[in-house]
Parts: structure tokens; C-alpha cells; sequence
């Protein structure tokens, strides 16, 4: 059978156009379907437009990032680690640097030039692209054969790559299309589940604190009694609840919501423990010694913070500071260093950076990313049952899983 392209990837977000381009530079054919008007819809918007696009580590410390798949992406992350995804992109002109974290962003701060520089490698390979919306997934005897498009095309191609996505940020085009297509040809999908997303919390008085964002505290998470995540970051009061890095991370550690309630603590002096920080809370009061307790807090908390850590320590806010006593300092301290509240339940997938649950891994082949199931139907990226931490691991995960679904592809090519 003649085939009108070597290979058919859809989808064109990061995995999809990395895929493509890869395909391309081994010699094949390539056809990129799209149902977005425009590539990289949701690479815009990555790293609040700066696409943090991987971690300047090593692929032992990108494994320590993983929370799904970590076994199966071994041969994907050592095929192609984050060192190789840096040198591809200057490779290709665009200039890199490294932050706090080791998150790696463009020069110019703007994700449209990472995906110029995707499209520039695809161009170079002479990458076609198509916008239409894949419905399935053509196969023959139980290999592909190519796919049928929404507006009635029947495409045909050697080898097919789904890299459509998850479901969060579905107006940028991840509305779960991967896991229909897949799922007709006989995959299963695990449950799909917001991951990195912010967390509505119960108490009302953490709403007051809305647009206080907080850095170098430590964040502890518990089930019942058990604790399930503590961390240092930054996070942010919302208007719902809590949000940030460190509640994205932890919101991958909080499974079951909203029949769980978490435990969530702040230590807003992670750095003092409870004897430094007395000591320090003193000094203040002894340097506005006639002032009211609500004004005696400046050089300790941000003035947002100031009104309710005084409603919460049920110290009379018009308290001379030298007539506070001794254990209302101390229920002062254990404060600050344990602020408590509740999780009520998390966020609409929609607001989450990735989707957890995916295309089940244990159906793919880790070695060249083919399904089991279907020769010549090969996955990369988030449709997969894989995901980890921000700090731009996730799309490693996608580039990774994208130079290895294409290698193997052009290892066979001479077989179509």
C-alpha cells in the first residue's frame, strides 16, 4: 500500500511540532494535524508566557520530579534529557538562561519564541500542516493505516503519533480528543484528574488575604495525621483559596478531594524556630512599646496579612504591646509558625497546568512509545497516564517522549 505521508502527527502543541520536526530531520514525510487555528496554543501561555520549557538538571534529578510514569519514561528522559533539549533550542538560535530552580526560559522572557523556533525546525524539514480536527484513528489487521479527519478527509500514512494533549486549559484545544481516538482502538484511559491546580480552601478568612503572595515559607500538607507534602516556595491567597507553586506541587499529593479534608500549614518564619522567633516578636514589641498590637507587626508580616493574624491570635488588636503577656505571645508565635487551614476541594481541570491520568502506560512500549496494541500507532506527551512537578519537567516529559516515538518511527520507515 502507498502511503500519502511516512507519518501523520496530531496535535500541534510541544510534543506534537518536536515530534514533527524530528520526523522531518530523519528523512520522513510528515503531515501535522491541528484543530487550533494556530500551533503551540497552549505553549503561549506556559510559564505565564515565558514557557519555562525544562529543568537545567540531571535525568536522576528530573526522575526525582516525576509523580506518574517515572519507570516508563526512563528510556524516553535518558534518550533525550533536559542538557539535550537546551542545546537543541540555541542549537536552533534561540537563547536560553537558567533561573531560581533551575527553570529554563528564553532570553526574551516570550513563549511565541519558542514556538517560532518549533516551527522554523518543522518548515526546515519541509513539515505539512493541516488544521482539522482528527475523530479516529484508521487500522487494518491491527496496525494503523492513517486517520479520518472532522471534515471528512481519509489521510492516509505509515506510522500515526497522538499527541493531543490532556484535558486542562481546554480552551487552548486539550479538550481529551487523544483519549477518544485512542480508546477506539481498544486503549484504556485512567481517570482523569486535575493535577497542579489551585485549591479552594474553607475558611473564610483566607479569602481576606487575597493577592498576598508569599515567598521562603514552608508549606506542610496532612491526611489526618499523616503527612503527605511539606516543601519551601512561594504560594498565593486567592480569592477561592490558595494558589501558587507550592500549592501546585502539593495538589498532586491530594488525591480524593472533596470527600478528604487536608490539612494544609503555612510557616510564615520557616528560617526561626519558636524560641529565635519569640525573641524577635519581643524586640518588636519593645521597639513600639506604646503602640496598639495591630500596629506593632509591620516589620514582621506583609500589611495584608497584619488584620487577620490579629483576628486569629485572639489578642485584642488595641492591646498595648507591653501589656501583652507571655503565653499571648507564645500562642502568637505557634502562629505564624503553624497558620492552619483546610482544603475543600480542588479547582476545575480547566484551571490546571496538566492532567493526571492519561492513555495507561502499562499498554505502550517505554522503549520506542508504539502502543502494544497497534503497530504503528505511537504516543508523546501529556495524553499519556504521566506527568510531574512544575519547573518545566513536564514539557521535558513532552519533548522526550516526542524524539523517542519519532526515532523509532524513522528506525522502520524503510518497512512501510
Amino acid at each position: 500500500m502507498a502511503y500519502t505521508f511516512d507519518c501523520i502527527v496530531i496535535g500541534g502543541g510541544a510534543a506534537g511540532m518536536m515530534a514533527a520536526g524530528k520526523c522531518a530531520e530523519k528523512g520522513l514525510s510528515v503531515l501535522v494535524i491541528e484543530k487550533n487555528e494556530a500551533l503551540g496554543k497552549k505553549l503561549r501561555i506556559t510559564g505565564k508566557g515565558r514557557c519555562n520549557l525544562t529543568n537545567n538538571c540531571s535525568p536522576e534529578e528530573i526522575f526525582d520530579n516525576i509523580i506518574s510514569g517515572k519507570k516508563f519514561l526512563m528510556s524516553a528522559i535518558y534518550k533525550f534529557n533536559s542538557w539535550d533539549t537546551i542545546a537543541f533550542f540555541e542549537g536552533l538560535g534561540l537563547p536560553l538562561k537558567t533561573e531560581r530552580g533551575n527553570r529554563v526560559f528564553p532570553q526574551s522572557d516570550n513563549a511565541k519564541d519558542v514556538i517560532i523556533t518549533l516551527k522554523k525546525y518543522m518548515a526546515a524539514g519541509n513539515v505539512k500542516v493541516m488544521q482539522d480536527r482528527v475523530i479516529s484513528a484508521m487500522a487494518v489487521d491491527g496496525e494503523v493505516k492513517g486517520v479520518v479527519t472532522e471534515s471528512g478527509r481519509k489521510i492516509s500514512a505509515g506510522a500515526v503519533i497522538l499527541a493531543t494533549g490532556g484535558k486542562s486549559y481546554p480552551v487552548t484545544g486539550s479538550t481529551g480528543d487523544g483519549y477518544n481516538i485512542a480508546a477506539k482502538l481498544g486503549h484504556s484511559v485512567t481517570q482523569i484528574r486535575p493535577s497542579l491546580v489551585p485549591i479552594n480552601v474553607t475558611e473564610n478568612w483566607v479569602k481576606k488575604l487575597q493577592g498576598l503572595s508569599l515567598k521562603n515559607v514552608s508549606l506542610k500538607v496532612f491526611d489526618a495525621d499523616k503527612k503527605v507534602f511539606s516543601e519551601m516556595g512561594e504560594m498565593l491567597f486567592t480569592h477561592f483559596g490558595v494558589s501558587g507553586p507550592l500549592v501546585l506541587s502539593a495538589s498532586c499529593h491530594m488525591e480524593g478531594l472533596p470527600d478528604k479534608k487536608y490539612k494544609m500549614s503555612v510557616d510564615l518564619k520557616p528560617a526561626l524556630d519558636e524560641k529565635t522567633l519569640d525573641g524577635r516578636v519581643l524586640r518588636d514589641f519593645e521597639k513600639y512599646n506604646n503602640k496598639d498590637f495591630i500596629n506593632s507587626l509591620s516589620d514582621l508580616l506583609p500589611s495584608k496579612a497584619i488584620p487577620v493574624i490579629v483576628e486569629l491570635s485572639g489578642i485584642d488588636p488595641r492591646t498595648k504591646t507591653n501589656q501583652i503577656k507571655k503565653e499571648e505571645r507564645k500562642k502568637l508565635c505557634e502562629l505564624l509558625k503553624n497558620l492552619i487551614f483546610h482544603a475543600e476541594s480542588m479547582r476545575p481541570v480547566d484551571e490546571a497546568i496538566i492532567t493526571a491520568g492519561g492513555i495507561n502506560t502499562s499498554e505502550i512500549s517505554p522503549a520506542t512509545m508504539e502502543s502494544k496494541l497497534v503497530k504503528g500507532l505511537y504516543f508523546a506527551g501529556e495524553v499519556m497516564d504521566v506527568h510531574a512537578y512544575t519547573g518545566g519537567f513536564n514539557l521535558q516529559i513532552a519533548f522526550s517522549t516526542a524524539v523517542l516515538a519519532a526515532e523509532s518511527i524513522a528506525k522502520i520507515k524503510n518497512t512501510y
